[in-house]
């Protein structure tokens, strides 16, 4: 029996998956001992209690909804380059790179550094088309 390898890319796929759930982390952070009244996290109405939220707390939600927004196409690019049978050793290192770029988005974006946040998120972009076409031949 044959075993398909479970490569560094597709680790970075993980990874990627991740992300977003870093983000509702950080938007969240500190206010699960808050009672609601105060102003503390509501898990029966999370929505909402997001929507309410200012400054890097809304901006880390904001960041959780881009993530997500950016996932399918890293997927995809991914495993498309897989079954073109791209060169591991660049795909690899191209989708650790776009996970880098995604991290330092992340960080960008709740630090409120709009020009940075939005030339990572281009980098990000042309790294993610980078990755699909590898294995074009």
């Amino acid at each position: 029996m044959t075993f398909a390898r479970f490569t560094f890319a597709y680790w970075c796929v993980l990874v990627a998956a991740l992300l977003p759930i870093i983000c509702a982390g950080i938007a969240k952070y500190g206010m699960f001992s808050t009672p609601k009244r105060a102003g503390g996290y509501d898990n029966n109405n999370p929505r909402a209690w997001l929507a309410r939220q200012t400054d890097w707390r809304a901006r880390a939600n904001a960041a959780q909804a881009n993530t997500f927004e950016a996932l399918p196409f890293f997927f995809a690019a991914v495993i498309i380059a897989h079954l073109l049978q791209a060169r591991q050793a660049p795909l690899d290192m191209l989708a650790f790179l776009f996970v880098l770029l995604r991290m330092g988005y992340i960080m960008m974006y709740v630090a409120d550094m709009a020009k940075t946040r939005s030339s990572i998120w281009a980098a990000a972009l042309f790294v993610n088309i980078a990755i699909l076409f590898l294995g074009y031949r």
